[in-house]
């Protein structure tokens, strides 16, 4: 699923959930698809909370995160690599304005920029951010990282990296580890994701080779655990 279909199928997703309260999987699981690459090609996800703790995970087919994206030399029209967790959270719930698209984790890889909070180096390790997305017909993938407007002075959290777009560099732990990405996040820090519904994504991002808005977009999308980025996934208790 690419393109404008991936857009519109997460905002179906989105509207349903909203209409019918949410959905009954606990996990996503899904059949393996030998055209996707095998380090992207999601067999289950999960979000699950275990005492104070939430745990993202991902399994793919492969070995997680062996596949990286090349280097370009520059930032405009440099890729990043991703695994993604849509969610049903609100913006407000990570530290944003509310209401602002739709919420997801997502752990990436882009060698030609760092983007972690505070000056650190990033570009060369798997790391996690928080995104905020929109529609976008410019896009290939159908998707946006929602800009920051000029002249406009939007909530942001205390790990915003300081690009304009809506987007969070938390140090949360993750792990690559043969075939499953990990992230675990303190409940303290993410309001609302007791019950929340998600889907798995992985998928490859481009910055805007004119530095323009959209400045990143959703540039292909290589599989959605759901096929249809229906959400169905209900983040449970492990205990």
């Amino acid at each position: 699923m690419t393109g404008r279909f991936a857009a519109d199928g997460l905002l179906a997703g989105m509207i349903s959930l909203c209409l019918t309260g949410g959905a009954t999987a606990h996990s996503i699981k899904s059949e393996p698809k030998e055209a996707v690459q095998a380090s992207f090609d999601i067999v289950e996800t999960t979000i699950t909370t275990n005492n104070d703790t939430a745990v993202f995970t991902t399994r793919v087919r492969g070995e997680a995160g062996s596949k990286k994206p090349e280097a370009i030399g520059k930032f405009e029209g440099s890729g990043i690599f991703a695994y993604v967790w849509p969610t049903s959270l609100n913006s407000g719930e990570i530290g944003f304005d509310n209401d602002q698209g739709i919420v997801a984790l997502a752990v990436t890889f882009h060698p030609d920029f760092d983007d972690a909070a505070k000056g650190g180096k990033n570009r060369d390790v798997w790391h996690p951010h928080w995104v905020v997305l929109a529609k976008d017909e410019a896009c290939g993938g159908g998707l946006k990282v929602m800009d920051i407007p000029d002249g406009t002075k939007p909530k942001l959290p205390p790990t915003w990296p300081g690009v304009p777009l809506l987007i969070d560099s938390p140090d949360y732990p993750t792990t690559l580890k043969a075939d499953a990405v990990a992230v675990t996040i303190p409940l303290s820090l993410i309001g609302g994701i007791a019950g929340a519904s998600y889907d798995g994504v992985t998928a490859g991002l481009k910055v805007n080779g004119n530095l323009h808005a959209p400045l990143l977009c959703v540039s292909d999308v290589f599989k959605i655990a759901s096929g249809d980025l229906s959400l169905p996934g209900k983040v449970t208790s492990s205990k």
